[in-house]
């Protein structure tokens, strides 16, 4: 039977997990979620004996990667999988990048790092734009209040749907290792995106900001410092893949038709880009 060990059950791996035990997968992870602490290396190792698949979560901690400097010895899983980024490319001023565009050059320099340790292993290395889904997507930033739109033309970035990565992950179990760009078919700027969801909602967009204005976070600010929009066709070519959602319109509308957007009250959900 085969066996996943989860490094990091978060927002996006938790679906992975489910998505594997429905398939009579047995799983396990590492996380107050997974029920293994990361830092018990006599259970982690323990899990990694019985592990025929080994997929990491974790993000970069201190300039380095904690899967990789604690456990790297033990992960010899012939499949490893690792959840990255495309912030590894950097700023392409709107340009298209695939997976053979240079990375390292931009602000996510910890996470490039990692993902180049991931690919030197033989990982199959699944680089990520924003993730949206059930109470996580532009419906929810309306419904709570927090929707901006920033004035900024030509501004574009690529989303994906959380159940699009799983199943390019589920597809990438059989495929060779190599960096995968996982992304709609539609990069759009954020403010269509807004926009969209308040038309969904019957809403008022919110008004046009300059980035001043919108008094951002500097992780948010971060956010608009890139433009680049993020090519799909390896993973479809050599996956088989395809987004069930290959833009922003369907994904939105499908989460419309079947969750209730989280309200103001609900929790702060976490940024696009945690797995």
């Amino acid at each position: 039977m085969p066996h996943m060990l989860i490094f990091g059950l978060g927002y996006t791996a938790s679906r992975l997990a489910a998505a594997l035990r429905g398939r009579g997968w047995v799983v396990e992870a590492t996380g107050s979620a997974g029920g293994i602490d990361f830092a018990d290396g006599a259970r982690v190792r323990d899990a990694l004996t019985r592990a025929s698949h080994v997929l990491s979560s974790v993000p970069p901690a201190s300039g380095s990667d904690p899967v990789l400097d604690l456990y790297g010895t033990d992960v010899t899983q012939q499949w490893r999988g690792y959840l990255s980024s495309t912030g590894v490319y950097g700023d392409a001023r709107g340009a298209w990048v695939d997976e053979s565009a240079a990375t390292g050059t931009g602000r996510r320099s910890d996470r490039s790092d990692c993902d180049a340790r991931w690919l030197g292993a033989g990982a199959h290395v699944f680089r990520l734009p924003g993730i949206y889904g059930p109470g996580r997507s532009a419906l929810d930033r309306v419904a709570q209040g927090r929707a901006n739109r920033i004035d900024l033309p030509g501004q574009v970035f690529s989303r994906v749907h959380v159940d699009d990565i799983v199943s390019g992950v589920l597809a990438a179990l059989d495929a060779p290792a190599g960096a995968y760009n996982l992304s709609d078919d539609l990069p759009a700027s954020q403010n269509a995106v807004i926009e969209e969801a308040c038309l969904l909602m019957g809403q008022e967009p919110p008004p046009l900001l300059t980035l001043e204005q919108a008094d951002l976070s500097p992780m948010a600010r971060g956010f608009y410092a890139e433009n680049r929009r993020v090519a799909n066709g390896r993973a479809k070519r050599v996956l088989g893949w395809k987004p069930a959602y290959p833009d922003y319109r369907t994904g939105l509308r499908a989460l419309k038709a079947t969750t209730m957007p989280t309200s103001a009250t609900a929790p702060p959900q976490p940024a696009s880009t945690d797995h």
